[in-house]
């Protein structure tokens, strides 16, 4: 395939992977013969999904992500502390309803996130608003909502939110996101606290303008935030970001201003490939918790890949099967458009099939959509079992950024997606239809 980036790679065959350690999918195996397993989802067998629902189908687990939310809030030890989830991991609104219900607050970076985390039951209070380029509009929405904290990016955007705070006489509760310029080691469209990255501002620049906050009668210095990346495997890049903001907020305390919360953001690990670690939650979180037990505030963690990513699966049948030269295509029914994280990072996401044998016969094959581009990849040059049309696939650690992320390029429906809670299996989006997207345009009349 001329031109298409280096095939990533595991040491370990993606149903190997899935055999010595089905929990860390969120998903089961069971007998389904002498020689056969299948893979379940809690108490649904992944066959049964496809059948009922069709593909390509997100499919997401409800008690590994109570699982994974409650392990992390244990993880630091009953210090203070706000879980606020990464809405733009994963904005379906069952998924939202059960992370508000567990006593989670929301991260959101756009209005339309947040009117879909007040909808699904977060109170105002519990949002922090993060990201670049809030509107006027946006900025508005989230001073009439109470949100608690707006995290502002820049010193222009500072301005901006305590003008609009004047406008609609409140005071906007701020917290200032600084780039510590630590590095997270990890794909670099996912860094973003480097000192040249787009988002928040640098640690010098950013005292300043703490120090003109602290006296804006339309503001509430309430914090320092950052986030500088994701993908991040271990504690050291987190403590290293609480030195730099514990010395500013030092100095910020020598000047008379004293801050009440840290968001240290998120970008906790999860694996991917078979080799991949996986993060020591525990120690992490001891971590963390010791490093931070002698500060009188409240630690933010923005978590969401973590809490859904591996709770999640999309299901794809097999279309088609061809050979060109010498590659060869096993061609899906999901494509780069249901699943872009491929195309866009090189990312690996481990592909099985739903009907596993016990001593499967491999081949090595590009696993490819049917949408008009080269780039419309899931895996390539994989050790796969070997797939024949009308097989389903189960493409694993799909629970983030993967229908969230989703289009509808080349006119293709947008997928359905299914939560699963014990034995229940729940449509909570159904597929989208060509109706659908038709229903979308308007034609002039002559």
């Amino acid at each position: 395939m001329p031109g298409s980036p280096a095939p990533a790679t595991s040491s370990v065959l993606d149903h190997v992977a899935l055999r010595r350690d089905p929990g860390r999918y969120g998903l089961a195996l069971r007998p389904a013969g002498a020689d056969r397993e299948e893979i379940w989802m809690e108490g649904v067998p992944l066959a049964r999904v496809a059948e009922a629902v069709g593909t390509p189908t997100y499919v997401y687990g409800a008690s590994a992500i109570r699982d994974r939310y409650r392990a992390l809030h244990d993880a630091l030890g009953g210090r203070p502390l706000r879980l606020c989830y990464a809405v733009k991991a994963n904005d379906c609104q069952a998924i939202l309803r059960l992370l508000a219900g567990l006593g989670a607050g929301a991260d959101i970076v756009s209005g339309g996130e947040l009117a879909r985390a007040l909808a699904a039951g977060f109170p105002g209070e519990r949002v922090v608003f993060s990201g670049v380029g809030k509107t006027d509009a946006e900025i508005d929405q989230a001073l009439a909502a109470g949100v608690g904290t707006i995290n502002a990016e820049s010193p222009e955007e500072l301005a901006q939110i305590s003008g609009r705070a004047a406008r609609a006489g409140v005071t906007a509760r701020v917290a200032l996101r600084i780039n510590p310029d630590v590095s997270p080691k990890t794909h670099p469209y996912l860094a973003t606290g480097l000192r040249e990255a787009k988002f928040g501002m640098p640690m010098d620049e950013g005292f300043e303008a703490a120090l003109r906050a602290a006296q804006d009668p339309n503001l509430e210095l309430v914090g320092l935030a950052c986030h500088i990346g994701s993908q991040i495997a271990e504690a050291d890049p987190f403590l290293q970001s609480l030195r730099h903001l514990g010395d500013m907020m030092g100095r910020l305390a020598e000047q008379g201003v004293r801050l009440s919360q840290l968001d240290l953001g998120g970008g906790l690990a999860i694996p991917y490939a078979g080799d991949d670690p996986e993060l020591d939650v525990a120690a992490w979180g001891r971590a963390l918790a010791d490093a931070t037990a002698a500060l009188d505030l409240t630690l933010v963690l923005e978590p969401g890949r973590y809490l859904v990513g591996n709770a999640g699966v999309l299901l794809t049948r097999v279309v088609g099967r061809k050979t060109n030269g010498p590659r060869r295509f096993v061609v899906v029914d999901a494509a780069m458009n249901d699943l872009i994280r491929p195309a866009l990072y090189q990312a690996y996401h481990a592909i099985v099939p739903l009907d596993l044998p016990s001593d499967p016969p491999m081949e090595v094959v590009d696993v490819v959509g049917p949408v008009c581009e080269t780039g419309d990849f899931l895996a390539l040059q994989r050790p796969q079992v070997v797939a024949r049309p009308g097989d389903v696939l189960a493409v694993l650690s799909a629970g983030a950024y993967g229908a969230s992320m989703a289009s509808t390029y080349n006119s293709r429906p947008l997928p359905a997606e299914v939560v699963v809670d014990g034995d229940q299996l729940h449509v909570v989006r159904p597929r989208q239809t060509v109706e659908d997207l038709l229903a979308r345009d308007v034609v002039p009349a002559r």
